[in-house]
């Protein structure tokens, strides 16, 4: 950054904005305000009505060393250290897979399938809340959690509800863990460190209203000739390769679906927008189902796949 007038916060905004657009960031005037944000502590809002506040130096040898991590292509997420996903923020680290925006799509087939099963037990009033006694609460297990973004935005916005969330990696789970922690939602999310569902308390398979899960899914090749190097370079393999067809993982949870679901109990995961028809088409070849069908995302591409159980 060149030397001269002092670095107001316009000054860092604009420079910042021409900097990473030179270096390909497809939102350079987004990256700069929540690089800004991130260092200064201002909200977005705040930093346009600072305009002429000059930065400390420490806050500007902070940005210098931000700026130059999204220009070599790191995400903007693992630069900051956090993200907000639907209600809540989230802390966001190297190793750990990012919250995308098209997962809030699977968070809503959740909590759907939440609502239906309260519903069903007659626990819930128009007002949305739980009528008559209070019981078991609904049950929700979450296989591969990652930063924990889908169990804890269901047990913040569905109070009561029980999630057990499972992770195969020890990063995710720490991560996890302590984003669980700073929303205060310890007694309603439990994180286990595991292979899909192995080390779940075998007590609680069959009472699981909802299965949910955004599993490793992107096709190998696709992974390989497709997926832009901030993915690719950055993110963790383990949570982006679905194998051949992107469906390794998803048979898996189909096998575990019965064992884990109560009847008419929901199955939701986000998939490769190419393989959702195969995965249909799976799940309609297995049987056990009453219903299976694809959902479209933000962008209108299919995303998820939602199946209730019979019964």
């Amino acid at each position: 950054m060149p030397h001269g007038e002092p670095w107001t916060i316009k000054r860092i905004l604009d420079w910042t904005s021409g900097y990473l657009e030179r270096k390909g960031d497809e939102h350079p005037r987004l990256s700069a305000e929540w690089l800004l944000a991130n260092v200064t502590g201002l909200s977005r809002v705040e930093l346009y009505v600072n305009y002429d506040k000059p930065l400390e130096a420490d806050e500007l040898a902070a940005m210098h060393a931000a700026i130059e991590r999204r220009a070599a292509g790191e995400p903007l997420q693992y630069v900051t250290g956090e993200m907000p996903f639907r209600h809540i923020v989230l802390k966001c680290e190297r190793g750990v897979l990012i919250p995308r925006p098209e997962t809030e799509v699977l968070v809503d087939a959740a909590l759907e399938g939440v609502d239906a099963a309260l519903e069903r037990r007659g626990e819930k009033g128009a007002d949305g809340e739980k009528d008559g006694p209070a019981g078991d609460p609904v049950r929700v297990l979450e296989v591969g959690t990652g930063t924990g973004c889908i169990a804890l935005s269901i047990a913040s916005e569905r109070p009561g509800t029980h999630v057990v969330a499972t992770d195969l990696s020890e990063r995710a789970v720490e991560l996890a863990s302590r984003n669980r922690e700073a929303l205060g939602l310890e007694d309603a999310v439990d994180i286990v460190r595991t292979d899909l569902a192995e080390g779940v308390d075998p007590e609680l398979m069959g009472s699981f209203s909802v299965l949910v899960s955004n599993p490793p899914y992107i096709p190998t090749a696709v992974l390989r000739e497709e997926v832009p190097a901030e993915v690719a370079d950055y993110e963790p393999e383990l949570a982006l390769d679905g194998g051949d067809d992107g469906l390794d993982v998803f048979r898996r949870l189909l096998d575990l679906a019965p064992r884990a679901l109560v009847p008419g109990g929901m199955l939701a995961v986000e998939l490769f927008e190419g393989s959702l028809e195969d995965a249909a088409a799976l799940a309609r070849a297995r049987g056990g189902w009453s219903s299976v069908e694809v959902r479209e995302d933000l962008t209108h591409r299919p995303r998820v796949l939602v199946a209730t159980r019979e019964g």
